[in-house]
């Protein structure tokens, strides 16, 4: 029986998820070197996506003797999960909450502004 999806990918996960999203697909060396600094052994990148694949997050083809994964979910579909994780534990499911913080945090550039800025008005229209 497959795990239930967690909400969110640990820091690990989300090493090798984001090789497989900008691979599209991979076995298992592919991972292993497309992982960068520090390295990881090739049987800690296999029980990795042995686990992901558990979860739900990747699957698996055979091809010869190798395993080639795949994403099954969307970088975008990841975030939004972990958004409305932290939401949920930090924030009272509050996005205001969380937008204020991060505006009062963070360092914006006069583009990222304007961004907020443009998203800000198409809340209050009512559009997304």
């Amino acid at each position: 029986m497959p795990r239930k999806r967690s909400a969110t990918l640990t820091d690990h996960e989300l090493r090798l998820m984001e090789v497989l999203w900008n691979r599209g697909t991979a076995t298992v060396a592919d991972v292993t070197t497309g992982v960068g600094t520090p390295p990881l052994a090739y049987n800690t990148v296999l029980t990795t996506l042995r686990t992901l694949e558990q979860k739900g997050y990747v699957g698996h083809e055979e091809a010869g003797r190798a395993f080639v994964y795949r994403p099954l979910i969307e970088r975008t579909q990841a975030a939004d999960s972990a958004v409305r994780h932290l939401l949920q534990r930090f924030f009272g499911n509050s996005p205001g909450k969380l937008a204020v913080t991060l505006l009062d945090e963070a360092r914006l550039s006069d583009e990222d502004l304007a961004r907020i800025q443009k998203a800000v008005t198409r809340k209050r229209k009512g559009t997304r």
